[in-house]
């Protein structure tokens, strides 16, 4: 039987993803402004018809698919994301989850377990929600879950959101992609999955390549994980908490741990947006160079570095095949 990946556009083969780019985003910003104040967003027209352009450009540079990592607190807006979609060869996979750095948002803070109105957790119903049924009434459908551990740590919040991930991935087979922070954020994630019964092979720790500390790479190596190398093209613009690392630094840390073996537990992107309202000029006022940088800078990059194709294949074809397929009985 074909396994398939919900996208926007609609079920596609696994077989049929292509080059997959596992951490991107087309469009963030600030719900609650942006439906208050839509002129904070600009024009949409424009900004839909620029992300469809971006995918295009990466299309014609083997690019088959972007996982599209925007969630409730990063302004997730199903609607929007459907018009790039018509627009594009390029297979868009949505995420659900929330972003907490380091609060919920208010409706969770006030109901839930420990909250002053108690209740059940909700979020692990809404969560399986947008996987099994779809998004805001669409009938698009999540194929990620996607989670958050920042420079603020273990904050209650935090745990809250990751526990609901892991307990909606039991629920669903759903692999989880996380953003953190360098150590120990991606350990603390994992302990809390591991706690919760999750599969740790899919999970992606996310960001992993902000970090030269390569005793924390092994070690979530070794816990099962996949490794997030995924800000390609970013410039000193964006802030690290662990300083700015460039290209050259990322290529050789996946140089390095291909040539050790651990090509099957890497995948690569930009975290890159089309636009964001945290840059005054968009993305390019972030330095973040767009989605065809890997496809036309970064991969000769990693070849030179002795990077082989049958290591770029694995990053960018067989992992994230594996990783976005469903889980065996589910």
């Amino acid at each position: 039987m074909t396994e398939l990946v919900p996208t926007v556009r609609g079920d596609v083969a696994v077989t049929d993803l292509g080059r997959v780019l596992m951490h991107e985003h087309i469009f963030t910003s600030t719900t609650e402004v942006t439906l208050n104040w839509p002129q904070t967003f600009g024009d949409e027209d424009a900004h839909v018809a620029q992300a469809a352009a971006n995918l295009e450009r990466a299309a014609d540079v083997g690019i088959g698919t972007l996982v599209d990592l925007t969630v409730v607190g990063l302004g997730r807006d199903v609607r929007r994301i459907a018009r790039v979609a018509e627009r594009t060869r390029v297979n868009i996979v949505l995420a659900t989850g929330v972003y907490v750095q380091p609060e919920l948002p208010r409706y969770f803070r006030w109901q839930g377990p420990g909250t002053p109105l108690g209740g059940p957790e909700r979020m692990d119903d809404l969560f399986v929600h947008d996987i099994e049924v779809g998004i805001a009434g669409t009938g698009v459908r999540a194929g990620i879950l996607k989670c958050v551990t920042d420079q603020h740590g273990l904050t209650p919040d935090v745990e809250r959101a990751l526990r609901a991930t892991a307990r909606a991935h039991r629920r669903t087979g759903a692999p989880i992609a996380t953003h953190s922070a360098g150590s120990p954020t991606g350990l603390i994630q994992q302990r809390i999955f591991a706690e919760e019964g999750v599969d740790l092979s899919r999970v992606i720790i996310g960001h992993a390549g902000d970090t030269g500390d390569l005793d924390y790479l092994q070690r979530l190596l070794d816990g099962g994980s996949v490794l997030g190398m995924d800000r390609f093209g970013i410039g000193p613009g964006f802030p690290f908490p662990e300083g700015h690392r460039g290209d050259p630094e990322r290529v050789a840390t996946v140089a390095y741990l291909c040539e050790r073996g651990y090509a099957g537990q890497l995948v690569l992107s930009h975290d890159s947006a089309t636009h964001r309202d945290m840059s005054r000029d968009d993305a390019v006022g972030l330095g973040v160079t767009g989605y065809s940088h890997l496809s036309t800078v970064i991969v000769p990059m990693l070849r030179q570095a002795g990077v082989t194709d049958a290591h770029l294949n694995t990053m960018l074809i067989a992992n994230p095949a594996r990783l976005l397929a469903p889980s065996p009985g589910y």
